[in-house]
């Protein structure tokens, strides 16, 4: 469950927006300070149901520096008139972040889509920088329900192992795991979308990420292409 611009298209061709954010947000966890983040991306998928997307994001205090950027393969599958499946590569990079730099990784992930309402997820996760590359796990549940006069409401809760582990006289720990959700009210209309999430992560996450820990109130605003 990540908080920033979505890379995934429903029809085929090319797509994208643009967005600002109070904060970036990754499993439960800041990649970035508490400050304005500006946001690209884009997308482009086939009528076989590939997509490759990538995105960026800055902090607009330093506007040259690349906080976070983003490269995804996905593949769509229809399994029944209500279910669609998704099979994802991602790749994440954190060039000009150095509170961020040891989440550079690879994930191969797998989605079960319910008519875009409810999402099941589970993802395998391996570092691209440091010395431990042992696989990592994370298993997402999203929820989004469409209400009246524009409105949204968006929910997820998930677990993962972290992916700092303790290192020890022996060399690294086993990576803990921990909990972590959000609830959102969104507002859309035409190509503008608003929308605030509550984030929360369990208790053991502040004593053991410290300042990692997200804001408790993220907002975003963004405008689709």
């Amino acid at each position: 469950m990540i908080v920033w611009l979505p890379l995934h298209a429903q029809t085929s061709g090319i797509s994208g927006a643009i967005g600002v954010s109070s904060e970036l947000v990754d499993r439960g966890l800041a990649v970035s300070p508490p400050t304005p983040i500006l946001q690209g991306a884009l997308s482009w998928t086939t009528p076989s149901g590939w997509s490759l997307g990538a995105s960026a994001a800055t902090e607009i205090r330093s506007p040259g520096k690349v906080s976070e950027a983003l490269a995804q393969v996905s593949k769509y599958w229809s399994l029944s008139n209500d279910w669609q499946m998704r099979g994802s590569l991602l790749y994440y990079d954190y060039p000009g972040n150095a509170r961020a730099k040891y989440f550079d990784r690879s994930e191969v992930g797998v989605d079960w889509i319910y008519r875009d309402i409810l999402t099941f997820g589970l993802s395998g996760i391996c570092l691209t920088n440091g010395d431990e590359h042992r696989p990592r796990g994370a298993a997402d549940v999203n929820f989004h329900w469409p209400l009246a006069w524009h409105f949204s409401l968006s929910a997820g809760v998930g677990v993962a192992q972290s992916l700092l582990a303790p290192y020890g006289p022996h060399g690294y720990g086993r990576a803990s795991v921990y909990r972590y959700g959000q609830l959102g009210l969104s507002w859309s209309y035409g190509r503008w979308r608003m929308e605030l999430d509550r984030v929360a992560a369990d208790p053991g996450s502040r004593r053991q990420w410290g300042n990692l820990v997200a804001s408790p109130w993220v907002g975003t605003i963004s405008w689709s292409f």
